[in-house]
């Protein structure tokens, strides 16, 4: 989309299609007047203004087909949660979304999916003004990844390492929708048509928590955004903080959908599921109105589901208060088949 990181098709691209050749791509799909950014999609770098007194949050996210998403996944969908998983990461961090680039490797230009998938990316880019500004593309096996920039104040960037010994531990919405919806997919279950069509939205579509992000700010003490399974992310607090919890399992909230489930599966969902890109937060106990009225403001359901220890490691109880046997294993890119 213009060169380098002002988006650019590199390597022998001329043959990626007959009729669609990779600047008329870009020029079609994903060039849209720059708004915001000083300069955007068609030069060799985008230039972008940062406010005085602000800081820049940076973060990628990378979508590989047969890996992230299955073969000929519904390209607006794609779009759509491509963007999604980024806008995660700045909710979680409480920045502001800025701009994003692109950078995309196709197998083929397919005008339809192009389409599609422009459309969805771009509804979504919309919502949350935040504008496309740069990127790469080239030819080889589908591939989608998205660096996304956003502002934050100095000192009110949410952190992974700032949980003390007595905060809350919250969480919001449902968590464990979208691994239901995928072991329909895989076939490990069966879920009837009238409840799989909700949840598959919740894993192919998923909200990212940004209003809800930029409301914590000041107020949460540390914040994850769920994408590998609640365990394994509330791990990555606990190590960054230097502190433990005691997680309330039956205290995460479900969806009436996972709550018909048997309760090794709803659990096995909930805790160690993974893609359902919510936030989990600590915030002092203090603050609980405050997180509750935030929580209301972004219109975001939130549920305190436990409590950080100032002793190392993780207390699973259930609803009566016993322990639960931790056999739960996150999503880990190199060792999850």
């Amino acid at each position: 989309m213009g060169a380098r990181t002002g988006m650019h098709a590199s390597g022998d691209n001329g043959n990626m299609a007959a009729s669609l050749g990779e600047f008329d791509l870009i020029a079609r799909y994903f060039t849209r007047p720059p708004r915001r950014a000083v300069l955007g999609v068609g030069d060799d770098c985008a230039l972008l203004d940062i406010p005085p007194g602000w800081q820049l949050a940076v973060s990628t996210d990378m979508l590989v087909e047969g890996r992230h998403f299955l073969p000929g996944a519904d390209p607006f969908k794609l779009g759509h949660k491509a963007l999604a998983v980024n806008l995660s990461d700045l909710a979680a961090m409480g920045a502001q979304p800025l701009a994003f680039t692109l950078a995309l490797a196709l197998p083929a230009a397919d005008a339809a999916w192009l389409a599609g998938f422009s459309a969805g990316l771009f509804a979504l880019a919309d919502a949350h003004d935040i504008e496309l500004v740069g990127g790469d593309t080239t030819k080889g096996p589908l591939n989608v990844c998205i660096t996304v920039m956003g502002l934050v104040r100095p000192g009110l960037a949410l952190r992974r390492g700032g949980a003390c010994a007595g905060d809350e531990l919250w969480v919001s919405g449902t968590p464990g929708d979208a691994r239901l919806a995928l072991g329909h997919r895989r076939g490990e279950w069966t879920l009837p048509g009238d409840t799989l069509a909700a949840l598959e939205a919740r894993m192919d579509q998923p909200t990212p928590r940004v209003s809800l992000g930029l409301g914590l700010r000041g107020i949460a003490t540390s914040a994850i955004d769920v994408s590998d399974g609640l365990l394994g992310d509330l791990g990555h607090v606990l190590e960054a903080s230097g502190v433990g919890a005691l997680l309330h399992a039956d205290a995460i909230p479900s969806s009436a959908a996972l709550a018909a489930q048997p309760e090794t599966r709803r659990r096995a969902c909930q805790l160690a599921g993974g893609d359902d890109y919510e936030l989990l937060f600590t915030a002092p106990p203090g603050r609980h109105a405050d997180v509750v009225a935030a929580a209301e403001a972004a219109g975001t359901p939130v549920a305190a589901i436990g409590h950080i220890t100032a002793t190392a490691g993780l207390t699973l109880l259930d609803a009566h208060g016993l322990s639960i046997a931790q056999h739960f294993t996150a999503f880990d890119h190199f060792r999850t088949p």
